[in-house]
This record gives structure tokens, sequence and C-alpha cells, in this order.
């Protein structure tokens, strides 16, 4: 795998464990720390979302043809996961602990059985044929790609 796509694995890594610390302070009842916590998931999550719906996505489809590919079912699940993490936020903001912690469970099986089609199918495809692939994605840059700065 590229390093690029490594990074792209490193961020689903660092999103993943934020969303943990915040299902941790869940089970401690400590609203306060897993609404910070959701809100930096949330944050990593969108930031890993754009790159690849404005970066990586399009040029792949740009390198491969394939317009009506994976792409299409990836970002269709992004617009899942951003759905149910906004339900998940609602419910921790509301103070609703079960229900927070009910979505989060939901939300991370989700998250879990995108990032395998991402990291098995999409990465490696990506990898294989797009030219310059940490130029497109912004990789050498200081904010890693999140914003259009590379």
């Amino acid at each position: 795998m590229s390093q690029a796509m490594m990074q792209m694995v490193k961020q689903h890594r660092g999103c993943d464990d934020q969303l943990s610390r915040c299902e941790a302070a869940l089970q401690k009842s400590d609203l306060a720390s897993a609404g910070r916590n959701f809100r930096l998931f949330s944050e990593e999550l969108e930031a890993h979302f754009k790159l690849e719906e404005e970066k990586l996505f399009p040029a792949f489809e740009k390198a491969t043809g394939m317009s009506a590919g994976p792409t299409v079912v990836m970002r269709s699940e992004h617009a899942e996961i951003r759905s149910l993490r906004d339900e998940a936020y609602a419910a921790i903001e509301a103070k609703q602990t079960d229900q927070a912690l009910a979505g989060i469970d939901t939300l991370n099986v989700l998250i879990q059985q995108h990032n395998i089609k991402e990291e098995n199918v999409l990465y490696p495809m990506c990898g294989g044929s797009i030219p310059d692939l940490e130029a497109v994605l912004g990789m050498g840059s200081a904010c890693g790609g999140a914003c259009s700065c590379g």
C-alpha cells in the first residue's frame, strides 16, 4: 500500500480512537468529556471525509473512468455515517447517555464496515491507479491534505 494510503488508514485509526474515548467517557457518565471527545471525533471525521470526497475520489474517478463505481458507495456511506454521528451527538447534548451509547455502537459498526471496504478494496485501487497520489492528496503539506494548501 502506498504511503498516502497508509496515511489514510492512520486517519481511520485516529477517528476510531477518538470515538472510543467518547464512549469511555459516557460509560463513566462524564458528559463534558464525552462531548469534547465527540466534537474532536467529528472534526477528524469531517477532515478525512473532505480529503476523500474532494481529492481522492475525484482523482480515482478521473484516473479510472469509474464514476459509478466504488466511490458512489463510499459517498453514500459517508452520508449515512454523518447522519448517525449527528444523532449520537444530539443524544450527548441532551444528556441521554443510554441513547448516545447505543448510537455510538451503531456508528462504530458502520464505520468499521466502511473502513474495511476502503482499506481492502478502494485504497489499493487508488494506490495503483492515481499518478502522484501523495501530491494529489497534499500529503507532503503541513495539514496532511486536510485543506487546499497542498
